[in-house]
């Protein structure tokens, strides 16, 4: 059981000896002594007599606004989207296994919690998690099955053992599996696909990916991507220990899901500055350790990169399951097997398109489904839930994770209206 590791996780952690020398290239940002000091205390269960943080307002102009833009989306026939909270920033999202509490990390500096305490399918609370913390990027969340909650920030990874139980208290439970700066070498910290996204495995482990800063990276940088996992997935052991690259050549993964088979999928945004229709995104099938994707070699499908065109790629490069709209910037992704939709959804794969920022015509900003056979391969892949992008290319909202609620409904996750969207099924 993952719980029963908890203890080793309070006592700190070591890299393996291979590692630790790479990642110390470079001096990692110092943290303040009272945020360690801070942190230090929550790790041994003691108070730091921090302040409970102001709650987000649920009220008001700003939800009256995001609900008329809900008003404008296209949804199959059946299903209704409503706003589920107003969350600042909101990306991925964690459900609680107990509870159903959401935890919603962002790009900048807070995660929040998202509490329905009456069980109406609408928020009666959202306030920032753990406020005594100096988070940095804590865009991952994930939950293990027995109610572990792992952060993971841009250059840290942190675990909030009973997360759905404490996170009331500004005081809570924590414990670091990877150290400040020991995640990636800190001379590799970039403003560019910082955003982590994790996953906890069948076999207990957990999954992180790892996106690379450049659009295409030098050949210089290769060895060292390739020894410490940037540009790919590692994985760890509940403790923190046992680091290994899992897969390897990848652009830059902001969602991933296990399919009930216990094979590893995840969307993988494409090479920049090739033009509006090229190289397509990707949804790509981890069935193994050590499989390589195929990037820098490919830019997105089998378009070869300029810069590594002239290079033989790896003959074993897995090709991905199925090609997606180029530059729509797919990012989260999960399974759906919830009981609410249709028997049509079940095992399929909705998708969220963060949408276009490198194409002279916008595409994007809508939820995508990805249906499977029952050989296990994509059958088709098509808009699910769309309207954020209007014909004239402005932007009402940019959807950039999916989750299921424990009733099987599904919540979007929206960073620029600062909103969690919950689409439900009505027969």
């Amino acid at each position: 059981m993952r719980s029963l590791l908890l203890a080793a996780l309070f006592a700190g952690v070591a890299l393996p000896a291979a590692v630790l020398p790479v990642l110390a290239q470079g001096a990692a940002p110092a943290e303040t002594k009272a945020k360690t000091d801070d942190l230090e205390k929550l790790e041994g269960f003691h108070s730091t007599d921090t302040q409970a943080a102001a709650e987000i307002p649920q009220t008001g102009r700003r939800a009256d606004a995001i609900r008329k833009t809900l008003s404008k989306i296209k949804l199959p026939e059946g299903f209704k989207i409503d706003l589920y909270a107003v969350v600042p920033d909101a990306r991925a999202i964690a459900v609680g296994p107990n509870a159903g509490v959401l935890f919603v990390g962002t790009r900048k500096s807070k995660i929040y919690t998202v509490t329905d305490r009456d069980k109406d399918r609408v928020a009666d609370e959202v306030r920032p998690f753990a406020p005594g913390i100096t988070f940095k990027i804590p865009n991952g969340v994930c939950f293990s099955k027995d109610g572990v909650l792992t952060v993971v920030e841009q250059n840290r990874v942190l675990a909030f053992p009973a997360a759905e139980f404490f996170y009331e208290n500004p005081d809570v439970a924590a414990g670091v599996l990877v150290k400040q700066g020991q995640l990636i070498p800190a001379s590799e910290e970039s403003f560019n696909h910082t955003a982590r996204v994790c996953r906890v495995g069948p076999d207990g482990k957990t999954y992180i990916a790892l996106g690379q800063p450049y659009n295409v990276p030098p050949a210089e940088k290769m060895d060292l991507y390739k020894k410490t996992g940037i540009g790919g997935i590692i994985r760890i052991d509940a403790d923190g220990k046992n680091r290994e690259v899992y897969a390897t050549g990848i652009r830059n993964s902001v969602g991933m899901d296990f399919n009930t088979d216990k094979s590893l999928w995840f969307t993988d945004n494409q090479v920049d500055g090739m033009g509006d229709d090229k190289p397509p995104g990707e949804l790509n099938r981890s069935t193994k350790a050590g499989e390589n994707f195929g990037f820098p070699w490919f830019g997105g499908g089998s378009v070869r990169t300029v810069e590594y065109k002239d290079q033989t790629p790896p003959t074993d490069a897995v090709a991905p399951q199925a090609e997606l709209p180029p530059h729509a910037a797919d990012l989260g992704m999960t399974f759906y097997n919830g009981k609410q939709f249709p028997a049509s959804y079940k095992g399929g794969i909705f998708i969220a398109e963060h949408g276009s920022w490198n194409r002279t015509e916008p595409v994007g900003a809508r939820v995508m489904f990805a249906k499977l056979g029952a050989d296990g391969k994509v059958e088709s892949v098509k808009p699910f839930a769309e309207g954020w992008l209007t014909g004239d290319g402005e932007y009402l909202g940019r959807p950039v994770d999916v989750a299921v609620m424990l009733d099987g409904s599904l919540l979007v996750s929206d960073d620029s209206a600062g909103a969690i969207y919950r689409i439900s099924y009505e027969k």
